[in-house]
C-alpha cells in the first residue's frame, strides 16, 4: 500500500511544479513573511471568486462556494492577524484551469475516497494506475457548491454528484456541508477549558452525505468515504501533535505509518509514550497516518514563532476499522486505509515547490449506506493565539501533555 501511495503523492507534486514554477530557494526566501494578514488574503480572494465570510467579533473565515465551499483561511485576531490557511496565490493569480487537479489551497476542503485502487473514483474502470490517467472528479475540483442559507456564523452548501467507480460501481448521493463559526462559550465546552486571556477562532464543518440511489453500497461494489484535508502556514519551529491510543501492534496497526515517502528520520518524526510529534516546517516532504483503531480523533500543531496553537477534533467511530484504501494498485485489502493523516511539504528533486504547507486530514469510514440513510463526517478546528503560559494551560488540558514536550 505504501509504495503505491508513493506514486500518488509524486504525481500531487508534479502537478504542484507544474502550477507554481517555483524553486526551493525563492521559497525559503518566502519563510521570512510567513505572517501573510487574514485582511491581505481575503482581499486577494475577492479579486478571482465569489466569497462567504463568517465574523463574530475578531473571529472570521472566509469561504468560496466555486471551490466546493471550502475554508481557505482564518483569523482569530481581525483583519490584521495571522492568516493560518496556506493560499496558492500563484495558481490563483493564473486564472489557468490544470488537467488534473487545481490546488488553490485552503485550510479546509472536502474530497472523497479511495483515490486508487479497484474501487479507486479517480480513476476509470480499466486504466492503469499512472499518472496520465488520473483525474480528479470535476465535482471536488471544479464544480461549484450551491450556498443555500447564510447567517452571521453559518453557511450551508449543497452539491449533487454522481460518480462510478474503477468497477463500474454508480453512486448517486447529495452532500450537505454546513459550516459553523463558533463562539467562546462553545468552544470552552468542546476543550473543558476557560479560554479567556486569548485569541481563538474556531469552526465545526458537518459533511453529510446522502445516498440517493436504490441501492446499497455493499463493500463487495466498493465504498466511498468522506476525506477532509487542510493546508496551514508552515513555520520552522511548528510541530504536529498526534496523541495515539497504545496496544498491540498486531490488533491495532502500528503506532504511525511513516514510509509513505520513504522512512522519516528520528529529526522529523518522534513518538514520546503515546503522543506522535511530527516537523512542520514546509522543508522537507514526507507523510504519516494513524490506522482508525489507534486514533483518538485529535490532532494538534504548536508554532512557537507565531504564538499559535491549533487543534483538529473530529469523531473517529469506536472499533470501526474499515477505511478505505487508496493505492494506486489492485489491493489485497481495500479496507485498510488510515483514519487520520499529516503531511509536511518540502521542494521536488529539481526545486520546484507548491507551498510550503503542511497538512492536517481526517477520514470517515468507509461508508455502506441505504438508500435514503445518512453519515455526517464532523470536525472541529481551533486556532489559539497568546502567551505561552496560557497555550500551556490549553495544551495540558487537551492533550494531557506540555508544550515543553514538543523538542524536534
Amino acid at each position: 500500500m505504501k509504495n503505491a501511495c508513493l506514486f500518488a503523492l509524486i504525481t500531487y507534486f508534479i502537478i504542484a511544479g507544474s502550477a507554481c514554477h517555483e524553486t526551493a530557494e525563492r521559497n525559503q526566501d518566502s519563510m521570512k513573511n510567513l505572517k501573510t494578514t487574514y485582511s491581505s488574503d481575503r482581499e486577494f480572494l475577492k479579486k478571482h471568486a465569489e466569497i462567504v465570510e463568517l465574523k463574530k467579533g475578531k473571529s472570521a473565515l472566509v469561504i468560496i462556494p466555486s471551490w466546493q465551499g471550502r475554508v481557505m483561511t482564518s483569523t482569530c485576531e481581525g483583519d490584521d492577524g495571522f492568516s493560518f490557511g496556506w493560499i496558492n496565490h500563484g495558481l490563483i493569480s493564473s486564472g489557468d484551469t490544470l488537467a488534473h487537479m487545481n490546488p488553490y489551497g485552503g485550510e479546509e476542503r472536502l474530497w472523497l475516497g479511495p483515490e486508487g485502487g479497484q474501487y479507486a473514483l479517480f480513476f476509470k474502470q480499466g486504466d492503469p494506475f499512472e499518472y496520465e490517467y488520473w483525474q480528479t472528479p470535476p465535482e471536488m475540483d471544479t464544480e461549484s457548491f450551491t450556498l443555500v442559507d447564510k447567517k452571521d456564523t453559518r453557511a450551508v452548501f449543497t452539491k449533487e454528484f454522481k460518480l462510478t467507480n474503477y468497477s463500474g460501481t454508480e453512486f448517486d448521493f447529495i452532500i450537505t456541508r454546513t459550516i459553523h463559526l463558533l463562539g467562546p462559550d462553545e468552544i470552552s465546552r468542546i476543550i473543558q477549558a476557560d479560554v479567556k486571556g486569548l485569541n481563538t477562532v474556531a469552526y465545526r464543518s458537518e459533511n453529510i452525505i446522502e445516498n440517493t440511489s436504490t441501492k446499497q453500497w455493499t463493500k463487495d461494489n466498493g465504498l466511498v468515504s468522506i476525506w477532509m484535508l487542510g493546508m496551514f502556514n508552515p513555520s520552522p519551529s511548528a510541530v504536529v501533535v498526534i496523541p495515539v491510543r497504545e496496544g498491540d501492534d498486531e490488533k491495532m496497526g502500528p503506532m504511525v505509518n511513516d514510509n509513505y515517502f520513504g522512512s522519516i528520520p528520528g529529526d522529523r518524526l518522534q513518538i514520546k509514550g503515546n503522543i506522535i510529534y511530527f516537523k512542520a516546517d514546509g522543508k522537507k516532504r514526507g507523510k504519516i497516518g494513524i490506522p482508525p483503531l489507534r486514533s483518538e480523533g485529535l490532532m494538534a500543531s504548536y508554532d512557537p514563532a507565531n504564538n499559535a496553537l491549533t487543534f483538529l477534533i473530529c469523531d473517529t467511530p469506536d472499533g470501526v476499522s474499515d477505511f478505505v484504501n487508496s493505492a494506486w494498485e489492485l489491493q489485497d485489502k481495500p479496507y485498510s486505509g488510515d483514519a487520520l493523516n499529516s503531511y509536511n511539504d518540502g521542494p521536488l528533486e529539481d526545486g520546484t515547490i507548491m507551498g510550503p504547507f503542511y497538512e492536517l486530514e481526517t477520514s470517515s469510514p468507509a461508508l455502506s449506506l441505504l438508500p435514503g440513510e445518512k453519515y455526517n463526517h464532523s470536525q472541529t478546528t481551533i486556532h489559539f493565539s497568546g502567551p505561552e503560559d496560557r497555550l500551556e494551560i490549553i495544551y495540558r488540558k487537551v492533550m494531557a501533555a506540555s508544550l515543553q514536550d514538543i523538542t524536534l
